[in-house]
Order: structure tokens, then sequence, then C-alpha cells
């Protein structure tokens, strides 16, 4: 699968890209961006997977975040998918919560979303191998994070695939989306109305079911305006509990659910990651 470069930028001794490729899996044209730290000039490095939110694209982390000055310090790659299938062929909505930019990293089911919309199956499957057959990274040393839709996205890949996703943590992610609006209103779109169906999407559920054993990370602002009506961190703290599962559940003070809150924990999680991957 042939690599398309749009752009590259040197950035802390490392360099920033951005590819397009023709992808199997979402069936058009994708994006994503990748940050390659000075390390990786002399070997495979470890990468993070960071996941955006509703609205988002790969341009948000990377431009916004600062990650590239803790990446090249840690001598982390950093790659940062789009957040849904694009283009005039792939389905959208008028919403800004559903359609292109609100993937929700699934693969839907119900029409007209199925014949793109398989984010999951895109991230965890064919950028995934995409990444470490053209980059040097180590596939032993692979984590997961994300913001909001894509904090739900990273807590059910990495509970999914642990082997694969060594490393996990969310910024002000959806925690339970069978029970909150965005998320009832993107499974009922893309999943259909049967919840039965929606079991697999839903970290709060499937930490139930099968907890990891790697310690799971997550920071939410306190004034955080979705805090009690989309995101319901409490209702995953109580499933880690009840499951046995090692969660580090932090409420930061005053801090609300943009990217200033991202930029000002992402450093933290970065380090986090680097401490799980034994850099």
């Amino acid at each position: 699968m042939s690599l398309e470069e749009i752009s590259s930028w040197k950035s802390f001794g490392g360099r920033m890209q951005v590819f397009d490729h023709d992808s199997d899996a979402c069936s058009c044209r994708m994006r994503f961006g990748i940050y390659l730290p000075p390390q990786a000039e002399h070997g495979p490095v470890p990468a993070l997977t960071w996941l955006s939110g509703l609205t988002c694209s790969w341009a948000n982390a990377m431009e916004k975040s600062g990650l590239q000055r803790v990446a090249a310090e840690l001598g982390f790659a950093v790659i940062g998918p789009d957040t849904s299938p694009r283009g005039e062929e792939v389905a959208d909505d008028e919403a800004w919560d559903l359609g292109q930019g609100a993937g929700f990293y699934l693969t839907a089911t119900q029409a007209p979303w199925a014949k793109h919309y398989r984010m999951d199956q895109y991230v965890a499957g064919e950028l995934f191998s995409l990444a470490h057959d053209s980059f040097p990274l180590d596939p032993t040393r692979h984590g997961v994070f994300g913001h909001s839709m894509g904090g739900h996205g990273a807590l059910t890949l990495h509970l999914k695939h642990p082997q694969q996703y060594r490393s996990v943590s969310a910024l002000a992610p959806i925690c339970a989306p069978s029970q909150v609006p965005w998320g009832r209103k993107a499974f009922t779109a893309y999943l259909g109305a049967d919840e039965a169906g929606w079991a697999d999407y839903d970290a709060t559920r499937l930490v139930a079911a099968r907890p990891s054993t790697a310690p799971i990370l997550i920071d939410t602002g306190s004034d955080d305006i979705s805090l009690e009506t989309q995101l319901r961190p409490d209702l995953f703290e109580a499933a880690c509990a009840a499951a046995g599962q090692s969660l580090h559940a932090r409420l930061q003070p005053g801090y609300d659910h943009s990217y200033w809150f991202v930029a000002s924990f992402m450093e933290e999680h970065m380090r986090w990651h680097a401490s799980q991957l034994g850099l």
C-alpha cells in the first residue's frame, strides 16, 4: 500500500509528516499524521496512537497539544489518524456529532454508514500494520490514548487488543456511550436499535467483561460541561472497581473540555505511557 506525502516539517530534531493512502478498511482515501522523533534515525522507536474527538481530524492534537517536544525527549513516535472516513462519496449528516468527523471508532452495520465507517478496523488493523511496515517502530511497545470520542476509542481498543496496545490513557473520554446522548445517537445510527450489539464499543461494559492487566489513566476537568451528561467517568470507575481493573482516575479542578485542557495534561499522559512501556 503506497503512501503519498502531503506535508513534512522538522520539529524538535524529528519530523512531523502527513500522508494520504487508499484504505481497504474504509473504502476511501484516508489521511493521518505521524511525528517521528530524532531517535528514529537510529532504529525502531516505541509508538503512541492518538485518537481525536468529535469534529476533529489528525491535525488537532498534532498542531495544538505540543506533543512533539515531549515525544522528541522520550523517543516516541506519535500517530494521529483522522476521526472518520471522508469524501464526497462518504455518507454524512448535517449534525456535528454524526457522520464525517464523528466515526466513533466502530464498524457500522447500518446503511448508509456500513460501506465506509469501519474506524476500529482501520485504526487497529490497517493503519497499525501500515505504520509498522512503513516507519521504524517497535511493535512490542505501542500505546493508545485520546480525547473525548477519541478517549472512548482508546479505552475500547486497548480493552479489545491489550497485547497490541500495551498502555492506555484518556482525556475526558466518553466512558459509557450506551448510557449518554452522544453515544446513543451514534450507536443507533451506526449499529442499529438492538443494544446487544453496542456492548463491544462501550468501555464500561467491556471492562466488566474483560479487564486489562495494564493500569488505566483518565483525566477529566471538573468544569467540563459534558462531565455528568456525556462523559460519565463515575460509571467507568464503578465498573473498574467491580472488575478489579487498576484505574487512576483524576478530576482536574477548573479545567473544561477544550484543547487547553488537553495541552495542559498531554505531557503527563505521554510520561505515563513511557513508564508503562519501560522507557
